[in-house]
C-alpha cells in the first residue's frame, strides 16, 4: 500500500478544515503502515503494550463505525471486534487478518465520509445511548479527530520500535 496523505486546510471553513484534519489523521495512520509486512504490523513492538499497528487499523475502523454509523446514522449494528463495546479488544491482532482489518477501516471510513456529507450541518445533535447523552456531528468529528492523533502517536512509537522509521 503506497499512502497519499494531504495535509489539511490552512483556510477555510470549519467543516472543511474538521473534514481535512481528519482526512490528515487517517493518512497519517495508513502512512505508520507502508511497507511493513503483515508479521511486522502485528508486531507488538514496545513492550510491555501489547499494542501493533494492526491492532490499530482494527481499533480505528470500530472508533469510525461507533462513532459515525452507530451513533450519528443510528444504525443499530454490531461492532466487528470488540462485541460488548470494549475496545481493547480490537488491540489484539496477534492472528488478525491484515485484508480483513484494512478493508474494514476504509469501508468504515468510506461509510463516515458519506454519513458526514449527508448532514445539513455540524450542529445536527443525536442521542449516545452509550453514554446517556446527546452529542453534534461538531463533537463527535473532533472526538474522531483527537482518537486519532492520540493513536497516531502510538503509531509513531510502535513504527520507531519495527525498523527505526519516525517522522511525520
Amino acid at each position: 500500500m503506497n499512502t497519499d496523505r494531504i495535509d489539511p486546510p490552512t483556510t477555510g471553513n470549519e467543516r472543511e478544515t474538521l473534514r481535512g484534519f481528519l482526512d490528515f489523521h487517517r493518512g497519517t495512520l495508513a502512512m505508520k503502515c507502508d511497507g511493513l509486512s503483515d508479521e511486522d504490523l502485528r508486531r507488538q513492538s514496545m513492550p510491555p503494550s501489547t499494542l501493533s499497528l494492526l491492532g490499530l487499523v482494527r481499533h480505528m475502523a470500530e472508533v469510525e463505525r461507533a462513532w459515525f454509523r452507530r451513533v450519528i446514522d443510528g444504525q443499530d449494528i454490531p461492532l466487528v471486534w470488540s462485541p460488548d463495546g470494549d475496545f481493547q479488544v480490537a488491540y489484539d491482532a496477534a492472528g488478525a487478518d491484515r485484508a480483513e482489518a484494512f478493508a474494514a477501516w476504509h469501508a468504515e471510513i468510506d461509510h463516515a465520509r458519506r454519513i458526514e456529507a449527508a448532514a445539513p450541518s455540524l450542529d445536527v445533535v443525536v442521542h449516545n445511548a452509550r453514554h446517556s447523552e446527546d452529542v453534534s456531528l461538531r463533537l463527535v468529528m473532533q472526538h474522531v479527530i483527537l482518537e486519532y492523533a492520540r493513536h497516531n502517536g502510538h503509531a509513531d512509537l510502535l513504527r520507531e520500535g519495527i525498523d527505526g522509521t519516525v517522522g511525520a
